[in-house]
């Protein structure tokens, strides 16, 4: 089953953990704030499968809880 990720930016304090475990899924815009690269954190495309245990190592290591992961499209809201 496809996974989905985005980034609530709201609570993202720009540690760094989803960059250094998942470099191909997220980076940081102008503003320091943590996004999806996949889909400019809409959260609507699906995760590469080579990719997921590496999305999956950056949720666990968030520390404010902000990159989220899900079996459905997010429509560009993290709390869906």
């Amino acid at each position: 089953m496809a996974k989905y990720t985005i980034v609530d930016q709201d609570t993202c304090i720009a540690c760094g953990a989803c960059a250094l475990h998942a470099p191909n899924l997220y980076d940081y815009n102008t503003e320091g704030v943590a996004y999806t690269l996949l889909d400019n954190n809409t959260g609507n495309m699906p995760i590469p499968e080579s990719e997921e245990d590496n999305a999956l190592e950056a949720e666990f290591n968030c520390p404010s809880l902000s990159i989220k992961i899900a079996d459905h499209p997010f429509k560009g809201d993290p709390h869906d």
